[in-house]
């Protein structure tokens, strides 16, 4: 706008500037997940209903409920579930603590890296549920081999993020821990292990994926009760609704162990946002 008095042009209103140094943080979107599911849920029972979907083929949601309340009503779901959390809990947590240890001595250690390091690689590969078998002869049908398979399975995944991440830590950050005169044991635990920490409960996510997968596949062989027997016996018996119901069960196991993480990641990294 040109001032009449002097002939100049008075200099435009300032305009607010949008903040834009978030970082590329995301933000929380809490029932877009769960309408998700209720929308594919509908979809399918409205299927079944209208014989689009074949109820041999997949049964509707209903029908898998149905089958639900009653491994519930007859008192065999706590048999199964208890069965199934016990395997998982005990090769979950001694997987992963063995796994944080080695994965800390070969960051840490030159001589780990050299000996260990080549080993975790050559055997990492291997399909954990091809040593079944040989888990059976050396630890019995019991529950001795079914928590080895599920200990091996978390063992090298845990290792691999947790050296990795060691190994990915600023070497900055180091030295200047090391200029302030901390000790080597203040600067591992004050500044490697908690720089590390991210890339190790990566790590301990895709760990608890292997996890389940393994707990199923080891139940299934040999086991009276759990999720991995109830489901085989429902596709024998051709038992679609009881198959879905067990397999609806596994989702829910994998979506719970899920939360757990990501709420250790929010508790634990919360320094990073």
């Amino acid at each position: 706008m040109a001032d009449l008095t002097t002939g100049t042009t008075a200099p435009a209103p300032a305009q607010p500037v949008k903040f834009r140094g978030g970082g590329f943080l995301p933000k929380p979107r809490r029932f877009v997940g769960l309408a998700v599911f209720v929308v594919l849920i509908v979809l399918w029972e409205l299927g079944s209903r209208a014989g689009v979907i074949s109820a041999l083929v997949l049964p509707a949601p209903s029908e898998a409920w149905g089958a639900f309340m009653d491994l519930v009503n007859s008192g065999n779901l706590w048999k199964h579930l208890s069965a199934s959390l016990q395997r998982l809990i005990i090769g979950f947590i001694c997987g992963t603590a063995l796994g944080l240890t080695v994965g800390t001595l070969v960051g840490l250690s030159s001589y780990a890296r050299a000996g260990i390091a080549p080993l975790v690689s050559a055997i990492f590969p291997i399909p954990k549920i091809a040593l079944l078998p040989l888990f059976i002869i050396w630890f019995g049908i019991g529950e001795g081999s079914k928590v080895a398979t599920i200990l091996f399975g978390c063992f090298f995944p845990t290792v691999i993020a947790t050296y990795g991440g060691i190994d990915s830590v600023d070497r900055a950050l180091i030295r200047m821990g090391q200029s302030f005169g901390l000790s080597r044991w203040h600067i591992i635990r004050k500044i490697v292990l908690p720089a590390a920490l991210p890339a190790i409960l990566s790590g301990m996510r895709i760990s608890a994926s292997i996890s389940i997968i393994l707990l199923v596949a080891a139940e299934m062989i040999g086991a009276e009760y759990g999720i991995g027997a109830y489901v085989l016996l429902a596709g024998n018996l051709m038992a679609t609704d009881q198959l879905i119901a067990g397999v609806a069960m596994l989702s829910i196991l994998g979506l719970t162990v899920n939360w757990l993480i990501t709420r250790a990641e929010k508790h634990f990294l919360s320094w990073r946002n």
